[in-house]
């Protein structure tokens, strides 16, 4: 129960929660009401930047959620140019997160990192299928001891202003193994190579590392969902 109620804060948070509370601080010698609300902004500034340890399941083959959300879209589309990806369709799952969920991304395979590009662009809602081509997004290429090649795209949102990458290429990471964040809402879309099928689906919530998109190492059908 501890563990749960006393969840580690990224890194990231630091600023902004100091920025809150002194604004809060300010606020409450101004007017209570106001300082009352510079508490409860504050409080979900730490909820926000929240980074809880995640049970990553380790079967070769497996492809881990990168993001907290919800699956936004299913469908063939072309991987960002520049990080030099062959420029045909491959099935990509996009991942949107709402300022409620938690915004630290992780790898979605073990993998080698070929090239990562930072593209600047718009912030239109992240939830549009345009946003992965026209707003403001980090392309990781990775590439798996298969040889299978996996691109993950961290975009930016209608109210998100800042990514961040903590990859460089020619690293190696793991499953599950956190690799950036994206602050206050975002998306995070993972291009899957040819022939593998998303175990999951449209309108299904993802939890960052512990989620199975897609087994590359089955041949089981794309998985289809309803509500119930």
């Amino acid at each position: 129960m501890l563990q749960t109620v006393l969840t580690p804060i990224h890194r990231e948070g630091w600023p902004f929660i100091a920025i809150f509370a002194v604004v809060t601080v300010i606020l409450w010698y101004v007017w209570l009401p106001l300082g009352v609300l510079g508490v409860i902004l504050t409080l979900w500034c730490v909820y926000f930047f929240r980074d809880p340890a995640r049970v990553t399941p380790t079967r070769a083959g497996l492809v881990i959620a990168p993001a907290d959300g919800v699956v936004q879209m299913i469908q063939p589309a072309i991987p960002p140019s520049e990080i030099g990806l062959d420029q045909r369709p491959l099935t990509r799952v996009s991942i949107f997160m709402n300022v409620f969920n938690v915004h630290v991304n992780r790898s979605p395979v073990d993998a080698d990192v070929i090239a990562l590009a930072y593209r600047p662009g718009k912030f239109v809602n992240a939830a549009l299928d345009k946003a992965s081509e026209h707003n403001e997004r980090q392309s990781i290429h990775l590439r798996t001891a298969d040889g299978l090649n996996f691109c993950v795209v961290q975009i930016a949102g209608l109210v998100a202003r800042r990514i961040k990458c903590d990859l460089t290429a020619g690293k190696t990471v793991q499953a599950g193994e956190r690799f950036g964040i994206i602050r206050f809402g975002s998306r995070v879309d993972v291009y899957l190579p040819d022939g593998v099928q998303p175990l999951v689906a449209v309108g299904q919530s993802t939890i960052a590392g512990e989620t199975v998109l897609a087994d590359y190492r089955s041949d089981e059908a794309a998985r289809l969902g309803e509500i119930r």
